[in-house]
């Protein structure tokens, strides 16, 4: 499957790269490694799509942040354990 660009258009493929993520309460920040990403071929611009980024931000307010480090690759962060369900709080679906 063929991936374009976001940003410019241009051929994209997928791939993985560090992200750094304020944690819902604003206490502080912590590093997400191995994330998928898409990698721009063209403006070599690599970014996270829709998915992947309501995904992260679903999970961090589901779980128990302060048993996450400074640092947890995208997996691990997947696989903790929630406190809810689902975001009851998601009015957008």
């Amino acid at each position: 499957m063929e991936i374009n660009c976001e940003w410019c258009g241009g051929k994209a493929s997928n791939g993985e790269n560090t992200v750094y993520w304020e944690l819902p309460d604003g206490s502080r920040a912590i590093e997400i490694r191995m994330t998928p990403a898409v990698v721009c071929k063209e403006c070599e611009m690599v970014y996270q799509d829709e998915d992947i980024i309501k995904e992260i931000e679903d999970q961090l307010f589901l779980v128990d942040t302060k048993k996450i480090g400074s640092s947890i690759g995208y997996r691990g962060l997947m696989e903790l354990p929630r406190l809810l369900k689902r975001n009851y709080f998601d009015f957008s679906s």
